[in-house]
Order: structure tokens, then C-alpha cells, then sequence
């Protein structure tokens, strides 16, 4: 309940904003040079991440404005759990498989993105009671979801692996899929926690 209560506080909800849209728009950044190459009609399914976090962005600045949008709360909570999980294993995992040391092979940037995307996952877990998104909802994510798996790995759009790892892809894939299906679920039975603690009606100054 404390911990609802900071994330109710304006404060906390503005530092969250300003925290989501810079790190929504490095992540845009980190992904220039495989957005330069990519053909234009494949651009919307390649910045995983930073696509997450923008729609994160965009619910918090509806919050901040007293205002709700079930489909981008679906979209946010489960691109965010998904992308963040995901990132975190695919660093460690091409840490691991490197020929250097684990702890040589993964530079700062690496830990900073370790330590992003956990937040990332976080962030869709801890606002999940006053998320109110249904199954209709959670049933165009899981659609949505689903076909950036398909595209990413039918056309080799999935975002840049370690080169060790790219040996193992068709693992990658199924990887993938099978947590685009846990964050679906995992989202879709946080439903029930829905309405157990009104944040926005009133929003704290």
C-alpha cells in the first residue's frame, strides 16, 4: 500500500515520464544504424524497447492528466515486461557465450542496460492495479505482439544479437515467442487486481 501511494504522488509520476521519454528516445538512438539499413515498410517492427517505453511515456502523461487508455495501458504492460525480460537474457546469454571472461565480456553500457530493462519490467508489474484494461484489449496486444515475433524472425528483423548468438537464433525465436506468450499471460490474470487501489481519480499534488 506505501509503495502505491508514492507511485500515486505527482512527483513520482513525473520523474517516471521524464525517465521513460529519455530513455525512450536513447533507445531510438541506440537503434539508428539498424533503423538506416532496414527497408521503410519493416521500420515499424524493428525498436522493440523504445516503442515499449514510449507507450509507457504516453500512459503516464494520461495520468498525470486524469485520463485513461485501456489499450495503450495492454500494450505498454505487456511490451515492457516482454522487451525488458528479454533484453536482460540476450546481454547475459552473449555475455556468457563470448570468449572473454563473463564479467570482461559485458561493458557499462551492457549493465546499464541490464539494469534499464528490469526497471522496464517493473514499472508494467507495479502499476497493475489501477490498470484498466480488459480482455478485448489484451487480445489486439497479444495479436500485435505475436506478428513483431513472426516479422522479426521470418525476415530477420529481430534487433542485433551478439555474434555468438547468432549462431543460436532459431533458439532465440522460440525464446521468443514463448515470453511474448508469458507476458501475455502474466498481463491478462493481472486483470484481477484491477480496481483494488483507486489511484488517479484524485491524483496527490
Amino acid at each position: 500500500m506505501m509503495l502505491l501511494t508514492i507511485l500515486n504522488q505527482r512527483w513520482c509520476l513525473w520523474a517516471l515520464f521524464i525517465v521513460n521519454l529519455l530513455g525512450s528516445i536513447y533507445g531510438f538512438y541506440w537503434y539508428k544504424n539498424q533503423l538506416a539499413v532496414t527497408p521503410t515498410h519493416f521500420l515499424i517492427f524493428v525498436p522493440d524497447s523504445p516503442t515499449a517505453s514510449s507507450a509507457f511515456t504516453i500512459v503516464l502523461l494520461l495520468y498525470l492528466l486524469n485520463r485513461k487508455s485501456p489499450l495503450m495501458e495492454a500494450f505498454a504492460a505487456i511490451t515492457l515486461f516482454k522487451y525488458g525480460i528479454w533484453a536482460v537474457v540476450m546481454i547475459v546469454w552473449g555475455g556468457i557465450l563470448d570468449q572473454q571472461p563473463f564479467l570482461q565480456a559485458l561493458t557499462w553500457q551492457h549493465w546499464m542496460l541490464v539494469f534499464s530493462h528490469l526497471g522496464m519490467a517493473a514499472q508494467a508489474l507495479l502499476y497493475a492495479p489501477v490498470y484498466s484494461y480488459q480482455l478485448k484489449e489484451i487480445g489486439i496486444v497479444a495479436g500485435w505482439t505475436l506478428l513483431n515475433d513472426a516479422m522479426d524472425y521470418s525476415f530477420d528483423i529481430h534487433p542485433w544479437l551478439h555474434p555468438e548468438l547468432e549462431l543460436y537464433q532459431p533458439y532465440v525465436a522460440i525464446f521468443t515467442v514463448c515470453l511474448s506468450l508469458v507476458s501475455i499471460f502474466l498481463v491478462a490474470s493481472l486483470q484481477k487486481m484491477q480496481g483494488k487501489y483507486i489511484l488517479f481519480s484524485k491524483i496527490s499534488k
